[in-house]
């Protein structure tokens, strides 16, 4: 069989492959980077390239790359049970048993969960659940969910819907009615004017402002993510969740905690409302559950939710054919199974995380960064054009997405989100890994200077 090129498999990509959130043209006309082979931290290229996979695949990948156990939990299961589903019903063994395992590691009042596809599909389905459970309680007007500007919650008409990324919006056509939007905990985008204690607190009291402008009676849920993720990595001030607790204490309001990309060790906790000391009525979940190795989601169901629908519900016309898949379960087991054994999100806080953040923090003097952050193995960068007054780039430069072209091509994954760089390395990553990873985000800084017109320190003393 013939070796296809890098060129052959681009114009093969060009011509039958659409890829998700992606200009069609503008990549058909620069090709694709064709990602080959991986190990540990490392992704490959066809052309011989070793990148530091600085965004662990799509947050996804925390056991690392080339885990041989979970390709043996695959292939077992495979030979053994390849596929059956969840319906009419029957079940399977990794599903009953994932679920168990689940629940062990969820906070104490969680027991049950309800298995997807995808992180999208989790949220689907909680917002399902949520109107389904206020019909049940006799409140069918509890309707409306309020979520945050620029939250992400998945990219399904509903997953939209309740994110809030002005851009999917205009593309997303009628969205799903009763889906109310906040500002969010971003205190170096909105709120700098503030002290972050402060901003913390009016952002929590926007929530409730927004719950009396519609009336508690209407208002079914708030939705969250611990940690804003695909939004920049935005970690809430200090007091955000504390005041948020307190209003969602005052209204018989459920809380939804989205750890699609928080959730199985990214904070240094086995759930990132565990660090925040939150206790969520249910929880979206996905991607860290099997490393990314096969798709897997669900919802983590809270027992006053799980209670009223399986006492009062009847049949919950809702699921996915490959929801609890076997073989996407039992890979999912072991993943979990492995995260225990090898003590990976006791390491991730009170190790990796924690060094991090001080190799982070190192790369706040650059004269393009305006900020940095980070939790567990999670982190940001703010570019700014003026460092002393924190000045944004004009939009027109695209500082984020050159900065991310170099990186890639200096052998870093770091993701732009806007003008903020962001970094979720597998949760495997070494000490010398993160000092190799801060390395090259610095030259990759100096390089996108350089073609900005910023002068480094280093430049300014040759």
């Amino acid at each position: 069989m013939t070796q296809q090129t890098t060129a052959d498999l681009q114009r093969l990509d060009r011509a039958h492959h659409l890829h998700p959130f992606t200009d069609f043209k503008a990549l058909g006309e620069e090709g694709s980077r064709i990602i080959t082979h991986a190990e540990g931290v490392y992704v490959h290229d066809s052309e011989g390239h070793r990148i530091l996979d600085g965004m662990a695949g799509l947050w996804c990948v925390n056991l690392g790359y080339g885990r041989e156990e979970l390709v043996e939990a695959a292939t077992r299961q495979m030979r053994e049970l390849p596929f059956y589903n969840n319906f009419f019903k029957s079940t399977h063994p990794p599903a009953v048993k994932l679920a168990e395992k689940l629940s062990q590691l969820a906070p104490a009042h969680v027991n049950r969960v309800f298995f997807t596809g995808s992180g999208s599909e989790a949220n689907d389905t909680a917002l399902r659940m949520i109107r389904r459970y206020w019909a049940l309680e006799g409140k069918p007007e509890k309707q409306i969910v309020i979520s945050r500007e620029n939250g992400y919650h998945g990219s399904t008409v509903a997953g939209l819907s309740l994110g809030g990324m002005a851009p999917m919006h205009a593309q997303g056509g009628p969205l799903v009615p009763g889906i109310e939007h906040v500002r969010q905990p971003y205190w170096f985008g909105e709120g700098r004017e503030h002290t972050p204690e402060a901003f913390g607190r009016l952002c929590a009291q926007a929530i409730e402002d927004k719950i009396l402008a519609l009336g508690e009676e209407n208002v079914a849920a708030f939705i969250a993510e611990p940690v804003q993720g695909a939004g920049g990595a935005i970690i809430p001030p200090e007091s955000y969740w504390p005041a948020v607790k307190e209003v969602l204490a005052r209204y018989d309001i459920l809380l939804v905690a989205d750890e699609v990309i928080c959730g199985f060790g990214r904070l240094g906790e086995w759930f990132g409302s565990q660090h925040y000391g939150l206790k969520p009525d249910l929880m979206p979940i996905a991607k860290g559950l099997s490393s990314g190795y096969l798709p897997i989601g669900g919802v983590l169901v809270g027992d006053r939710v799980a209670e009223t629908l399986i006492e009062e519900g009847g049949e919950f016309f809702h699921g996915f054919t490959y929801s609890g898949h076997p073989v996407c379960a039992a890979v999912a087991l072991k993943n979990l199974e492995l995260m225990e054994a090898e003590g990976i999100v006791e390491k991730v806080r009170d190790d990796l995380g924690p060094y991090l953040a001080r190799r982070w923090a190192e790369l706040g003097d650059h004269p393009v960064v305006g900020e940095t952050r980070s939790l567990g193995l999670i982190g940001a960068l703010e570019l700014v054009a003026d460092k002393a007054g924190g000045q944004r780039f004009d939009k027109t430069l695209g500082a984020g997405n050159l900065c991310r072209d170099i990186c890639f091509d200096s052998g870093l994954v770091m993701r732009s989100v806007g003008d903020t760089m962001i970094i979720s390395p597998p949760l495997v990553i070494t000490r010398a890994q993160i000092d190799e990873l801060v390395i090259l985000a610095r030259r990759a800084l100096d390089e996108t200077a350089r073609r900005l017109g910023i002068t480094t320190t280093k430049e300014a003393s040759a």
